[in-house]
Parts: C-alpha cells; sequence; structure tokens
C-alpha cells in the first residue's frame, strides 16, 4: 500500500471516525435526557395516582365513620343486639351507601351472617369472614380488596368499622370501586395508565380507560413478576405491526389487606418521540459524515500527492541504490523537512560511495592476510615433521650406514603421509576459493541421505565409538539442485557430527516438507555447542575442533545459499546438536516415489 493511499484512509478514517464519535455522543446524551424525562414524567404520575389514591380512601374512611357514628346505625345495631329479627334490616344498607355515595356496603352480625347488603341483597344471610379470620387488629385505614358482586369480583378501596353493642361487635364495611382513582387521574400525552387486577379465584382483568394496550405477552410476564417479587419492576415493549412503537412499561405493585398483592398499577410510556429523534441524528450524522468524507478525500489527495511524491522519488532512489546503481541522484525543491531529506540522502550516497571504494580495498588487503596467515598455520603443522624425517635421513646416513636401509623406510612412509597431509591442506583452501557453479537438476532428496548413509556405513559401526544411525524419512517432492554438490553438504554435515562423539551415540536423518520448502535435518548426540559458538559456525576459519581447517561448515553454508536454502544449528550444551537444511522444491517435479517409509528405522548396529 502505497504512503498516498495510506494518507487518504488515515484522513478518512479519522473524519468518519470524528463525525460518528460526537453523534454517538449527541444520540447518547438525547436518550439519557428522555430516560430522564421518562422517569419523572413516570414518578409525578404515580405520585398523583398515589395522593388520589389516599384521598379517595380518606373520603372513604370519613364516610364510613359517619355511618358508623351515626343514630340510625346505632339504634338499628342496638335493636339487633336486643334480638330483633335480621330480615327486618335487609334494605338497611342501601340508604346508608347512597348516603355516603359508597358502591359497596355491608352490615354483618358478630358471627359473619350477612344482615343488609347495598350491592348484593340476595347475599342475606351469606357468611363472610376474611377479616375474622385476621389475627392483627382490624386496620383504621381504607385498603385494597377484592369483592365479591353478582358479575363477578371487582377490585374496591374498602374500610371496615366496629359497632360495639351490648358486649356485641357488629361490622360494617364499605368502599368505592378503585377505577375511580382512574378516572380523576390526568395523564399527559404519551403516558397510559391502567391496574391490573389479580384476584384469588379466578382471572384476572384490566381496569381503565387504557386497558386495551397491556395485552402484550411481555406485560403479562411483568405482572406476574411483580406479583412474585412484591417490587417495581420495568421492561421496555415493542407492539406489533399494528403498533409499530416502543413503550417502556413500569409495574408497581398496590399493597393490599394482606401480604398478597392484590392488584398491580401499568403506567407506559411512549418512545415514539425518542426513536425519531434519535432516527433523525442518526440520518444527519451520516449525511454530515458523507459530506466530511467527499471533502476529507479531495482535500487529503492533494495534500497526500504534495507529500508523497517527494517520498517515493527519495523511495525510488533508494531502490535504485540497493540495485546497484551508486551515481543516482535526487532533485531537491524546497526547505521543508522533505526537501533536507532528499539533500541528506544525495550527500550520503557520496559519502556511500567513497567508503564502498575504500570498503572494498579493506575487504581485499583483510581477506588475502587471512588467507596467508590461515595457509601459513596449516602448513606449518605438516612441515615440521618433514624437517624432523629429512634430518633422521642424514644422521643415518653418516652414523648408521648398515641401518640407513630401514630407517629410509620408516622415513618415506613418514614422508608421504605428511605430504599426503599438505595435499588435502591445499585441496581444501582450493575448493573453497573457487566453489564450482551448481549445475541444477531435479534431485531425490531421500536416496541422498541414503545413499550417504550407507558410505559411512563403515565408520559407524566402528570400535570404541558406535554410532547407531537413524533414517525417518518422509515422501519428500525432488527438490532443485545439483546432486554432487548437495551430497558434498551432507557428507560434511555427517563427517562433523562423527567427529563429535568419539565415544559413539545416536545420529538421526530426517526429511521432511515446510512452507514451500523441502527440510533435511542431522541431529547427533555429541557434547552440543554454547550460543556464541553457534552464532559464528559457519564464519570462514572458525572451528571447535584441535585439528580442523574451519572451511567445512562455511563450505556447507556457500553450497546451501548457492541453492537459494537455507541452514542453520540448534543446540544446547550437553544436549546434542542439529543442523536444519531447507531447500527449494523443484518447480516441474511431484513426490518422488523412492519407496520409503515415513520412519525407516534404525540402520545396522
Amino acid at each position: 500500500m502505497s504512503l498516498k493511499t495510506k494518507l487518504l484512509l488515515l484522513i478518512t478514517v479519522g473524519i468518519t471516525a470524528s463525525v460518528g464519535a460526537v453523534a454517538w455522543l449527541i444520540e447518547t446524551r438525547a436518550h439519557e435526557a428522555f430516560r430522564q424525562v421518562e422517569q419523572e414524567r413516570t414518578s409525578t404520575l404515580v405520585d398523583q395516582f398515589r395522593r388520589e389514591f389516599e384521598h379517595e380512601g380518606e373520603e372513604i374512611t370519613r364516610g364510613m365513620d359517619t355511618i358508623a357514628g351515626s343514630d340510625a346505625m346505632l339504634r338499628a345495631v342496638a335493636e339487633l343486639a336486643n334480638g330483633a329479627e335480621y330480615a327486618n334490616y335487609v334494605n338497611e344498607a342501601a340508604t346508608h351507601a347512597a348516603a355516603q355515595r359508597l358502591d359497596f356496603f355491608d352490615l354483618i352480625a358478630p358471627d359473619g351472617a350477612i344482615i343488609s347488603s347495598a350491592h348484593w341483597p340476595a347475599r342475606f344471610g351469606y357468611k363472610q369472614r376474611w377479616f375474622l379470620d385476621r389475627s392483627a387488629p382490624l386496620p383504621e385505614k381504607a385498603f385494597l380488596k377484592h369483592v365479591e358482586t353478582a358479575q363477578g369480583n371487582v377490585l374496591a378501596l374498602l374500610c371496615v368499622r366496629q359497632a360495639h353493642v351490648h358486649g356485641l361487635n357488629y361490622y360494617l364495611i364499605g368502599g368505592r370501586k378503585l377505577d375511580v382513582v382512574l378516572q380523576s387521574l390526568s395523564a399527559p400525552q404519551g403516558l397510559r395508565v391502567s391496574i391490573y387486577s389479580a384476584p384469588e379465584q379466578g382471572q384476572g382483568e384490566m381496569i381503565g380507560p387504557a386497558q386495551a394496550g397491556f395485552d402484550s405477552p411481555k406485560v403479562t410476564e411483568l405482572m406476574q413478576k411483580v406479583l412474585d417479587q412484591h417490587k417495581d419492576l420495568s421492561a421496555t415493549v415493542e407492539w406489533g405491526t399494528n403498533e409499530p412503537q416502543e413503550e417502556i412499561v413500569h409495574a408497581i405493585p398496590l399493597p393490599g389487606y394482606t401480604d398478597r398483592v392484590p392488584a398491580v398499577l401499568l403506567v407506559s410510556n411512549s418512545l415514539t418521540q425518542e426513536l425519531e429523534l434519535e432516527r433523525r441524528i442518526r440520518n444527519i450524522s451520516l449525511t454530515i459524515a458523507g459530506l466530511g468524507v467527499f471533502i476529507g478525500v479531495i482535500v487529503s489527495g492533494a495534500v497526500a500527492a504534495k507529500v508523497s511524491r517527494p517520498v517515493r522519488t527519495l523511495a525510488q532512489a533508494a531502490v535504485e541504490i540497493g540495485h546497484g546503481n551508486w551515481n543516482v541522484h535526487v532533485e531537491t525543491s524546497g526547505q521543508d523537512e522533505i526537501g533536507k531529506l532528499a539533500v541528506a540522502f544525495n550527500q550520503m550516497t557520496q559519502q556511500l560511495l567513497g567508503q564502498r571504494e575504500r570498503l572494498v580495498q579493506s575487504e581485499r588487503v583483510a581477506a588475502w592476510r587471512e588467507l596467508a596467515r590461515r595457509l601459513a598455520h596449516e602448513l606449518k603443522n605438516p612441515l615440521f615433521p618433514l624437517q624432523i624425517t629429512v634430518e633422521n635421513l642424514l644422521r643415518a646416513r653418516q652414523n648408521t650406514p648398515d641401518q640407513f636401509d630401514e630407517v629410509f623406510r620408516e622415513s618415506t612412509t613418514t614422508l608421504l603421509a605428511e605430504i599426503a597431509n599438505l595435499k588435502t591442506i591445499i585441496g581444501r583452501f582450493s575448493d573453497f576459493s573457487k566453489m564450482p557453479a551448481p549445475q541444477i537438476q531435479a534431485v531425490d532428496l531421500n536416496e541422498l541421505v541414503r545413499s550417504v548413509a550407507q558410505l559411512f556405513q563403515g565408520q559407524f559401526v566402528r570400535e570404541p565409538g558406535r554410532i547407531q544411525a537413524e533414517l525417518q524419512l518422509a515422501d519428500v517432492p525432488a527438490v532443485s539442485g545439483d546432486p554432487v554438490l548437495l551430497r558434498r553438504v551432507i557428507e560434511n554435515l555427517v563427517l562433523n557430527a562423527i567427529d563429535v562423539m568419539p565415544k559413539g551415540g545416536m545420529l538421526t536423518f530426517r526429511t521432511g516438507t515446510a512452507d514451500g520448502f523441502a527440510m533435511f535435518e542431522i541431529t547427533d548426540t555429541g557434547s552440543g555447542l554454547t550460543q556464541e559458538e553457534c552464532e559464528r559456525l559457519f564464519t570462514p576459519y572458525y572451528t571447535t575442533k584441535q585439528h580442523g581447517t574451519g572451511l567445512g561448515l562455511a563450505i556447507v553454508q556457500s553450497v546451501v545459499s548457492d541453492h537459494h536454502g537455507k541452514v542453520s544449528v540448534a543446540s544446547k550444551k550437553g544436549q546434542g546438536t542439529t543442523f536444519h537444511v531447507e531447500l527449494p522444491l523443484c518447480s516441474n517435479a511431484g513426490t518422488v516415489e523412492s519407496g520409503s517409509s515415513q520412519n525407516e528405522g534404525a540402520m545396522g548396529e
């Protein structure tokens, strides 16, 4: 990706992120403000309901106190206590209920029998004992209770009073329907209020002008939770296709005569205005973001072109230098940072030209000096035995002519051995100085490893340093390389492994594929190497052996590099060493059918 494209993307993403963050912040703040307003409106309506509830309860209480203290009621109760017939007072309750505008009123005997009922006269003589079974004193204030009527259970606000005459307690129970309280509420626009009546027996029902709007299963579930948990809860309800809107429904339990919740107050607050505002904010944000991105692309394109053009020129000049064109020159324009960078680049190029010439000369001299030093060092060792041998021949000829023939035979053997050693040393230096160019062809790596292991089989079983060789060869495609040079690489690694296991051990050969390369590994169980030794191991003339030239692994690295492969070493002191070689696969060759299994096991002991 070019610098110009990166600048364009950066500015575009920056503008988009900024506008998006502002829009999100505005929408979040608006959402919080609407929620706060919704809470305040709901709280206001609930407070209004409670005030109306208390006011209605106070009116019912005053009415019941008026009835209980009236002369007519006291006279009727006194007559009943003196043995008057209950049937003579069947219509007594209706008169008092009408006078106090009560929807319900019962006159009940001490045993719970209904003497007179204003709302259901036919229940004359029925027992009503729900207030007699209560262990606590009767409440002084009005309370919620379901009242049985001819039409079914009705949720009412009731008050109970006692009339004590001649040691007997007569009971007066009266009240009004709760929907009177709902009718007195003035709900603001967007708010709906209703009450869910939950009798002890039978189906519950909705009470109030908004009862038809709370038929969602989610509202039903919410009300059931309030009935079970006895605490305020709320939920967001999304209505169906006929009413495409959302509302927050608050459910508040209303206490009753017992611990059971007889009703739930439902207040719903419409989210239509909030959703519409949030939708408009999103639309405006998208419009502004689109305009901002469009303008930003135009402006950033011009800025990016101005900034990236000189940078691109510098990058092309750097590529030219990397390809060996040291005479490249960058035109400078302006006094800004890019112009100063171009001037510095040209100065660096001139300095690199001079340093390159000096470095080449210094490296050439250093290389010849090092080669001469190493060659002198390696030749010095066999020259000394040659000198001693020749001196022994001269002394034998002068001092003991009769033993000269025997000394001559022994000396010539030594001379030939040391001359062969000299030829080997000179051959290694010659090989390293002029490695032949690889003759690339398809090579069966497994077969190459197998043949080298077979070649060294005699050295593996030699006592006392007996080595067990194990082949773990996978199905590897043909590699692209020179079989002679690759064989030499494997032989050098095997010789190196044999040298580090003078007392014997395990030598493991592995092949496989990884990341598009053929892989060859050879692992020994020798003494291992330190981290510093691993880093310097492929340096020419560096060796960890007493009689090594330091060229074997350098030749290995040179051959692998000529094949466009990689060689590395992994080792720990006292835990052995693993050489890892990666070679490119042959482009027109598949897997070589060499007949090898994935693990060929150990070779001969």
